[in-house]
């Protein structure tokens, strides 16, 4: 009896082991590739804004380790007047216009035609406030002892106003904010940023934009999706739909967005 125990215990343990060492196969669905618009053009106050640059790719495999750029596209914007300003490609899937003219609530197309298909987006140029000051403060975060830095500026009252802030630490680190005047409407306000990272002589450069009511939504989930906002029970977010339509076929939408905003700048050395 114990011999036919020791048998089926051998047995079953080379059963695992054959089974752990077994190569499993997973079968991904696969689906056309879709063109991808990185359009932000920024004018950055104290600049002529006449460079500007739009980034075109395309979705990739799940497994793929290289981003596809689309190249040979015609790229153009035109403002309310018919006035075109050419995108010309620089490099691969690279854009660049050099004389740009940004106007403050002046109205751009964008269109995109590649591979015999046209996209187009429009959007309107939003002003935005100055950076009055940078504060900082040395027992925030939720533990009380992270750096934190305030950012004040002035929310003019007589319109409604959406934000967008960016933070980038030492040239390596993005995080963006989407702020709205719902409850600040005419008053000095600041947005905070803070990291468990952050220490002295660490260099923050801060972008504040001032953009449209529809970026506004469209980055406040694409910031949600990227922190895992919703919680564990969150059923998964489906692709975020930007302001670029597929002329031709708009069920193959494409992914990003136009978008256009003044911004203002500066670069906080942390003490």
């Amino acid at each position: 009896m114990k011999t036919i125990l020791k048998y089926f215990t051998f047995l079953f343990a080379l059963l695992m082991l054959n089974s752990c060492e077994e190569v499993v196969d997973v079968k991904l669905d696969t689906a056309p590739p879709r063109l991808v618009v990185d359009a932000a053009l920024n004018w950055v106050k104290g600049t002529t804004g006449n460079n500007q640059v739009i980034y075109l790719t395309t979705t990739a495999d799940y497994f793929g380790t290289e981003i596809p750029k689309v190249t040979g596209a015609t790229v153009i914007v035109t403002n309310s007047s018919n006035v075109d300003f050419n995108f010309l490609e620089a490099v691969p899937g690279e854009y660049i216009c050099t004389n740009f003219e940004p106007v403050l609530g002046e109205t751009y197309t964008l269109t995109i035609v590649t591979n015999g298909v046209t996209y187009k987006a429009t959007e309107t140029l939003k002003s935005v406030a100055n950076i009055l000051n940078i504060e900082q403060k040395n027992d925030g975060g939720f533990t009380g002892d992270q750096i934190e830095l305030k950012t004040f500026y002035n929310d003019p009252g007589d319109e409604d106003n959406y934000y967008l802030f960016r933070y980038v630490r030492n040239n390596t680190l993005a995080v963006f904010r989407a702020n709205d005047d719902r409850f600040v409407q005419g008053n000095t306000t600041f947005d905070i940023y803070s990291h468990e990272d952050l220490k002295a002589t660490d260099n923050v450069n801060i972008r504040l934009m001032g953009i449209s009511r529809q970026y506004y939504n469209y980055m406040n989930i694409l910031i949600s999706v990227a922190q895992g906002g919703g919680g564990p029970f969150q059923t998964p977010p489906a692709t975020v739909r930007g302001n670029v339509i597929n002329q031709n076929n708009q069920a193959n939408y494409p992914l990003g967005y136009f978008s256009l905003s003044e911004v203002d700048e500066t670069t906080y050395t942390v003490q």
